[in-house]
């Protein structure tokens, strides 16, 4: 029987965490004829990257209350959903499928191996048992609503039918990603970058990449973020700029990321507050020169002096004879130093991005169109992103889950 005769059961178009755990699900709750296409030479690649090689797989945040405070696109609708599939359940699947999870300090959970390659084994491994199929290089060019279900036309001039079509494309600013929900009447929210990196060259930082806060304020306008903040190369990143980067997706955009920004290295201190501190060294260590060591607790020796000097104090300068205009610079320097950023860089290899699918389009129990049935929406071509910590793989199991279960309790 050739495929333009035979339809299958489902088809995802895009072989990423979301359409795999979509597949998966609806393998496991007894689909069968499953076909995954993938446009790109090799499946699950973002899996692959993210978390520096290392693969982030979800956050221990149980709560889905909490949980959706995470996420500046799709946070109330995500709420049921969340009751449905959460951290604890992902935690679950992988641990029932073979995989071992460390949580680290800061919540972010990783496979014990440290290795994303162990992530994809385990996603490959479980379609093949349930006897889901997978095509690389395989676009799509075209689908059609058909009576009995869709019809995709494929960029090398095949056909393809099924009676379900999950459609997990990812970020959606590439027109190829855009295609299967354009074509069947969705319409998108324009797609903008989210986390990414803060691009300044200010020799405030020259020459101090590695150096990081552990406590640091970022305010850009009335967007404030707070978190872990690192110097790079070429400006500044960390959990503190990858926040500020997705809450402000939006509008950074609409400034073509050319705006001031606002660093307080001492977290939420203020200016008052480090009175008291420098009281304290005047008079029981006034004769220590002030670039010695930094008296602010997370604030390192490199960084104490760099701002020290930026503040008009020299090698000789001491506690005692630090004049008012240099404590004022200093305390300036420290907590409300301003910078001016020329532009974005990526998080590493790492690209996410907000817009997409209109949650307010789908059924949210079950990720299905209102507008069309039998079709399915799950993971980033969504107009859901979180912040950085797991929270956007968290989304791509919650709605590949709902939409996989959906599918095959639809089908029977």
């Amino acid at each position: 029987m050739t495929d333009a005769a035979h339809a299958h059961e489902l088809i995802v178009i895009g072989g990423g965490a979301a359409g795999f755990f979509g597949a998966i699900t609806a393998a496991e709750a007894g689909l069968g004829d499953i076909l995954i296409l993938e446009r790109g030479p090799e499946v699950l690649t973002k899996v692959r990257i993210s978390g520096g090689g290392r693969c982030n797989v979800t956050h221990d945040c149980f709560d889905p209350r909490e949980l959706v405070s995470h996420y500046p696109r799709g946070s109330k609708s995500l709420l049921g959903p969340f009751h449905r599939f959460q951290p604890a359940d992902t935690i679950s699947w992988f641990t029932n499928h073979g995989v071992a999870l460390k949580t680290e300090d800061d919540g972010r959970l990783f496979p014990v191996t440290d290795h994303s390659g162990t992530i994809i084994d385990c996603l490959t491994t479980a379609a093949r048992h349930g006897g889901v199929n997978w095509r690389t290089h395989c676009g799509v060019a075209k689908v059609e609503r058909t009576e009995e279900g869709f019809e995709i036309n494929t960029e090398t001039g095949e056909q393809l039918h099924c009676r379900a079509l999950l459609v997990a494309t990812g970020g959606i600013r590439s027109r190829q990603a855009r295609i299967p929900a354009e074509d069947l009447g969705h319409s998108l929210s324009p797609p903008v970058p989210s986390l990414f990196t803060f691009k300044i060259d200010d020799p405030r930082l020259h020459d101090l990449q590695g150096v990081s806060v552990p406590h640091a304020a970022l305010k850009v306008g009335d967007l404030v973020s707070t978190g872990p903040l690192l110097i790079t190369h070429w400006g500044l990143s960390g959990p503190a700029a990858l926040k500020a980067s997705a809450w402000g997706a939006r509008k950074l955009a609409a400034r073509d990321y050319q705006f001031t920004l606002e660093v307080n290295w001492t977290g939420m201190g203020s200016a008052e507050s480090l009175g008291p501190q420098f009281d304290h060294h005047r008079q029981h260590h006034g004769t220590r020169k002030i670039l010695k060591r930094s008296p602010i607790e997370g604030i390192t020796r490199r960084l104490w002096q760099r701002l020290a000097r930026f503040s008009g104090i020299d090698d000789k300068t001491t506690w005692a004879t630090m004049t008012r205009a240099q404590t004022k610079e200093l305390v300036g320097q420290l907590t409300s130093a301003r910078f001016d950023v020329a532009g974005k860089s990526l998080n590493k290899d790492e690209f996410v991005t907000c817009g997409g699918v209109s949650l307010d389009d789908l059924r949210l129990q079950t990720m299905e169109s209102k507008q069309v049935p039998g079709l399915y929406f799950a993971g980033e071509v969504l107009d859901i992103d979180g912040i950085t910590g797991g929270f956007n793989f968290q989304s791509a199991w919650t709605t590949g889950h709902l939409a996989g279960l959906a599918i095959a309790g639809q089908s029977r």
